[in-house]
């Protein structure tokens, strides 16, 4: 295995032949897909998280490189799932899986090749789709400790070709990228190549504001919250938003507006700061807190969210 830099120059596809496709990044929660999806862009276009299951919908991220357009899908994190709004995310990943032209498999390999893990590539692999596996977070683990798992997956799935990456450092993403970029079906590209993702302005504030509250929030209060934009209006310079932050409970809507405001204003500050940074243009963003009870358990709810 060779160190490479991370993939922000287009590889050398196998072949000039012009090839297209979806590619679904599919694993258990926190196996680093949004991560992996933003550093094979070289853009973050997905929110990432300490924190499990961060991840809600599905999240399209397109890579144009000389001979292939692959239009990478990160999914929400396939898990046990009991609410309402968990059982979604979970069909979310689902559909991504049965849809797509190519489904990676992403693997931890520092937490080890589990049950959860064997789990979802069973779906995987029922799905009838091609697919390959990313062994993930090489940088955390040894060469001993990464050869053992890569013999336990290729045991449990003969045949399946197994890339060992790292999302964090860029180490083998070009790899990848050639592996997957040789499998896609033949055709032309479906978006212009300078083009990152499909979401809009107002699904972007969204995610960046709810990134923020799960780094500034504990417990259960960031799974039970969620952003609705009211209003984002393109002025010269300046993008004027404002948006709602969904709770379920008063005691949740103090968590998250804190001591005199503090918490809420560093949220918004930081949530602009990234709007900034992904749109290269200033931003006004304006939050408020509304609590709306028991939100991830109304299906109406739900579906006015995208969810």
């Amino acid at each position: 295995m060779r160190e490479v830099p991370p993939a922000t120059q287009p590889p050398t596809a196998p072949d000039q032949t012009s090839r297209c496709g979806t590619v679904a990044l599919a694993g258990r929660s926190n196996v680093g897909k949004s991560t992996l999806l933003n550093r094979l862009l070289g853009a973050k276009v997905a929110i990432t998280s300490t924190k499990p299951q961060t991840t809600r919908s599905r999240v399209l991220g397109i890579r144009t490189v000389a001979g292939a357009q692959m239009i990478w899908v990160d999914t929400p994190g396939v898990h046990r799932a009991r609410s309402l709004l968990n059982r979604r995310m979970v069909e979310t990943a689902q559909r991504s899986i049965d849809e797509a032209d190519l489904i990676v498999g992403v693997v931890d390999a520092a937490a080890g090749f589990g049950a959860a893990d064997r789990e979802v590539l069973r779906r995987v692999a029922a799905s009838r789709r091609p697919w390959l596996v990313a062994l993930n977070k090489i940088d955390l683990v040894t060469d001993g400790a990464l050869l053992p798992l890569l013999d336990a997956l290729g045991k449990e799935f003969p045949g399946i070709d197994l890339v060992p990456v790292s999302a964090a450092s860029g180490k083998n993403l070009a790899e990848l990228e050639r592996t997957v970029a040789g499998r896609l079906p033949a055709g032309p590209a479906l978006y212009p190549e300078d083009e990152l993702t499909d979401q809009t302005g107002r699904t972007l504030v969204q995610e960046f504001v709810r990134e923020q509250i799960f780094a500034a929030t504990e417990g259960e209060v960031p799974y039970r919250t969620a952003v609705a934009v009211e209003r984002f209006e393109e002025k010269p310079g300046v993008n004027v938003v404002a948006a709602t932050i969904l709770v379920e409970r008063e005691t949740q809507k103090r968590i998250v507006i804190g001591a005199g405001g503090t918490r809420i204003r560093e949220i918004g500050s930081r949530a602009r700061r990234e709007l900034e940074r992904f749109f290269g243009k200033r931003f006004y963003l304006e939050l408020f807190v509304k609590v709306r009870r028991d939100w991830t358990k109304s299906p109406r709810v739900l579906n006015e969210l995208g969810l």
